[in-house]
């Protein structure tokens, strides 16, 4: 062999692939296809990981009652029921009372629309001096192109339409399933969850459990007080206008404005500005002003004092928090985001050490003078007595102290 055989050898050994190299690859590809597969049963079953976080926060609500009930005797799965069943009878009759009074009022406005349009035409001509007819109006609205695209598309969509109102149900059901089963079960959910964890990671469970369901029912409470706040105001314009029906007007635009998220707002001022302009089509513009005024109020008002009242959380953090659900998760992250909020705030709010704040101006404002006038009288009575005792000067600054404490 001669001596150029050698690196030519070592050329054909050092080009060979890498033993590991191939091992590497198909782990590379699997990683890939494992999280490919991951991503798309994650997107497949985001809608049913939504309805089961609305079911436990739901759950979250009706336990307190629950439990009041089985601590009296009565089986979980039985007074998980009737809680149940209450909140169905409630939102059943709250709603076929309103459909009644929607379709009767619907059958006037139609029956009554050419007098409507009548004094309209009759306003705008006097106004702006037009020579406009109901019979020239009439004609160039149902020959308008906007008019028949609508119904076309309309009557193309309803299938779409059909299948939205099916999935909405069995969305609902989901929900209602759910929750029932977390309800009626908690002992038994929080026993398994606990049992698979060491013990004092059970306690902060434990704990997690209990500040998640007093922050749910101090939020209910609050959008309760807020609905209650909103029925009345618009109880008193309806009433004050002489709008019929004015006390379940009222009720339906507290109920839909607090407990339907983003759009809830729209559709609860949607209906009296509608049964207002059966009577008088200026009285639907006032309603409108009042709607959107009383709208403003209570967002940037009302809502940020009563929600840190009774969720302990602050207004802007509050308000974010809103804002930030709805980014994330929409309609659903508004509804859950100030509850979810407050019991984390809350929970994390043991874990964060605390230390005695300064006696500064930039720290307590105007209410920190009182104070360091207190701490001003204190060194003046050690300067008047320097001669005393370590002990009558110990019981001295004792005694201050327990002043500015009181």
């Amino acid at each position: 062999m001669t001596s150029n055989d050698v690196p030519r050898s070592e050329d054909r050994t050092d080009a060979r692939m890498p033993r590991w190299l191939p091992r590497a690859m198909v782990l590379a590809l699997a990683l890939v296809a494992c999280f490919q597969l991951a991503t798309w049963g994650f997107h497949q079953l985001i809608n049913l990981l939504l309805n089961v976080l609305i079911a436990f926060f739901l759950a979250l609500a009706v336990e307190p009652a629950v439990d009041w009930m089985a601590a009296r005797g009565m089986r979980r799965g039985l007074a998980t029921g009737l809680v149940f069943v209450g909140i169905l009878g409630v939102a059943a009759g709250f709603f076929a009372l309103l459909g009644s009074m929607l379709a009767g009022q619907i059958t006037n406005m139609v029956e009554e629309f050419p007098q409507y349009l009548d004094s309209v035409i009759s306003w705008v001509n006097n106004t702006l001096h037009t020579h406009l007819s109901r019979v020239e109006v009439q004609n160039n609205l149902l020959k308008s192109d906007w008019l028949q695209k609508y119904v076309t598309d309309s009557a193309n969509n309803v299938l779409a339409v059909s299948a939205t109102v099916l999935g909405s149900l069995f969305n609902l059901l989901t929900v209602a399933l759910f929750s029932f089963y977390f309800a009626a079960d908690g002992p038994r959910l929080r026993r398994t969850l606990c049992s698979v964890l060491p013990p004092h990671r059970q306690t902060e469970v434990l704990r997690a459990w209990e500040i998640a369901v007093a922050k749910t029912g101090g939020y209910l409470y609050s959008r309760g007080l807020m609905a209650l706040i909103s029925g009345i105001a618009h109880y008193v314009l309806l009433e004050v206008l002489g709008v019929p029906y004015a006390p379940a007007l009222g009720i339906w635009v507290g109920l839909v404005s607090q407990f339907i998220p983003t759009i809830g707002t729209y559709l609860a001022g949607a209906l009296p500005i509608l049964i207002a302009f059966t009577v008088d089509p200026w009285y639907a513009l006032w309603v409108f002003g009042f709607v959107v005024i009383y709208q403003q109020f209570e967002n940037y008002v009302l809502q940020p004092r009563i929600t840190a009242k009774t969720v302990d959380i602050h207004p802007a953090v509050a308000f974010g928090s809103v804002v930030a659900g709805t980014a994330l998760m929409g309609a659903v992250g508004a509804l859950i985001a100030i509850p979810a909020t407050a019991t984390l705030q809350a929970f994390l709010g043991a874990y964060v050490k605390r230390y005695e704040v300064t006696d500064d101006l930039r720290v307590h404002g105007r209410r920190g003078r009182g104070v360091r006038a207190l701490a001003r009288m204190r060194r003046n009575l050690h300067d008047v007595q320097p001669s005393a005792p370590l002990e009558d000067r110990k019981a001295g600054g004792t005694q201050a102290e327990g002043e500015e404490v009181r």
